[in-house]
């Protein structure tokens, strides 16, 4: 029997087509595996075939998982999915379970007709027109501007930069603040845990000045080491650049500490907000803060310590989770740095004055914002903030600390399975997140068939941080994020269908040797 389905699927001609390195102890060679599609999966014999779990549920709990919650109250998981449509659909014949929000949020149905009603009903550029829909459009992209002001507390809507993204807004602060005040020999503190998106900018930045970029390490618990960077400071240092929350490690930074000592030294700092903005309650005020950068599409909220930094909204795979639209990110920056700094992009809106030889520019925030900008995005983002403040960034703080801690004990339980990052204890939060690799299996097999066979979303490679995967010895990783609308269920149910799925590549392994025991 092994030998059949082994022959099977060595002449499937199916696209399913893993990476898992399954090589031979012997030089003998064999033909390359190639998957069954989940339909030739039904004709392998039960016992070495993947749980397919019931499809008229997105999990599905033991008994005793499910008497476990019998007496609990209603989560805030369960209290807000309905108000997520994409939550509500069959994936590969499966109900979605959504664990990938660490690289974006899903949107609750007050962000679609947000942006709906803009398009249907005034639709229309913003800051250029006398009619009635440019002033509607203007006035609703404005809103939204004082609502991310709000969001925060900044001092002033004008201390707010709307960008495309955090990457943006992040080469903004760069090649602005960056190539106006960085010299030859100005130190940069960086980690080894930043996102490229964070790091990139810095390296070119630093080849046009002749800035140096230093790195601090990990600890032994696999969290950025605080005590170095703070040693690494001096009259060099002009900028520190940091995370708030890994989007890998789902460590969170003592930004206070961090901040204190750079300012003693003169130096600015940039905080990378992408995984914390979304899941904590963030006051620039009482921060201090210089800059910050975070994003719509991931806005999930992380309470903040007394900073310096840049706040940018991020699109890209930090972040994520703000329930708002892609497309749009924030800088957030002090007045007093803002109206020192030049105009990042020329063109129009950002003007004051146009001459044949010269131009003159407008105050921040519209110095920054060159051209159309994104008008539904920034209304979604503001419906997204609506949305949010509903519900109480604090009550979504502590729901996911729960869940935080769930997902690790859950991960825990399985074998031969390495989670990244430092372990939970009263003392150390972790993010919802988990990062983690099993044994002798490729993270994109996992994510592959955790999706194709039981309808999970998760992440799999280097999450925008290459450098921190190869400090760890690895070239990726497998990642389960989750959100305010995740409930234990999902977990319960991802643990299930991963175990699964370690079984089935370990069965595989198996009809490989028997293949290559037959073959002498």
């Amino acid at each position: 029997m092994f030998k059949s389905v082994a022959a099977k699927m060595m002449t499937s001609t199916t696209t399913m087509e893993f990476t898992s390195s399954l090589k031979p102890t012997t030089t003998t060679s064999i033909p390359l595996i190639r998957f069954p599609s989940p339909n030739r999966l039904n004709q392998i014999p039960t016992r070495i075939r993947l749980r397919r779990f019931s499809s008229s549920s997105s999990c599905s709990l033991s008994s005793s998982s499910a008497a476990s919650y019998e007496n609990e109250p209603v989560s805030l998981g369960h209290l807000t999915r309905p108000d997520f449509p994409i939550l509500h659909q069959k994936v590969n014949e499966k109900k979605l379970v959504y664990l990938d929000n660490a690289a974006t949020s899903q949107k609750p149905s007050v962000v679609l007709t947000a942006l709906q009603n803009y398009y249907e009903s005034y639709n229309a550029n913003v800051h250029r027109g006398v009619h009635k829909l440019s002033k509607l459009a203007t006035d609703d992209y404005e809103l939204a501007r004082k609502k991310v002001a709000s969001f925060i507390n900044a001092g002033d809507p004008c201390e707010i930069v709307f960008t495309k993204n955090a990457t943006e807004a992040i080469n903004l602060v760069a090649y602005s603040w960056g190539l106006s005040n960085l010299r030859p020999g100005d130190e940069i503190i960086l980690t080894v845990a930043e996102h490229h998106s964070a790091m990139v900018p810095w390296q070119l930045v630093a080849q046009k000045s002749g800035a140096v970029l230093r790195f601090a390490s990990l600890t032994k618990h696999e969290v950025p080491d605080v005590g170095a960077i703070l040693e690494m400071m001096s009259k060099k240092t002009k900028l520190v650049v940091v995370h708030h929350v890994s989007n890998v490690l789902a460590s969170i930074l003592p930004i206070e500490e961090i901040v204190l000592s750079a300012h003693a030294f003169g130096a600015k700092v940039l905080v990378d907000a992408c995984q914390s903005v979304p899941h904590m309650v963030v006051d620039v005020q009482d921060l201090g803060a210089d800059f910050l950068v975070a994003s719509s599409h991931k806005v999930r909220c992380v309470l903040l310590w007394s900073i310096n930094f840049y706040l940018v909204l991020r699109v890209d795979d930090q972040t994520p989770q703000m329930c708002g639209p892609t497309g749009v990110g924030f800088l957030y920056g002090k007045s007093e740095l803002l109206d020192a700094m030049p105009p990042f992009l020329g063109g129009g809106e950002m003007i004051s004055d146009v001459y044949l030889d010269h131009s003159t520019y407008a105050d921040p925030p519209s110095r920054f914002e060159a051209g159309t900008p994104a008008i539904g995005e920034a209304i979604g983002l503001g419906a997204a903030i609506d949305y949010l403040s509903g519900i109480g960034m604090q009550k979504i703080h502590d729901y996911e600390m729960e869940l935080a801690d769930y997902l690790y004990e859950s991960l825990q339980s399985v074998p031969n399975l390495r989670i990244y990052g430092p372990k939970p204890s009263r003392t150390v939060q972790r993010a919802a997140l988990c990062s983690f690799n099993v044994e002798n299996i490729q993270s994109t097999d996992l994510a592959t068939l955790l999706d194709q066979l039981h309808g999970v979303a998760i992440r799999s490679g280097h999450h925008c941080a290459q450098p921190l995967h190869r400090h760890l010895g690895i070239n990726a990783s497998a990642r389960a994020s989750l959100y305010f609308y995740n409930t234990k269920d999902d977990v319960d149910y991802f643990i299930e269908a991963l175990k699964d799925t370690i079984t089935f590549f370990s069965e595989i392994r198996k009809m490989q040797t028997l293949h290559l025991g037959s073959s002498h």
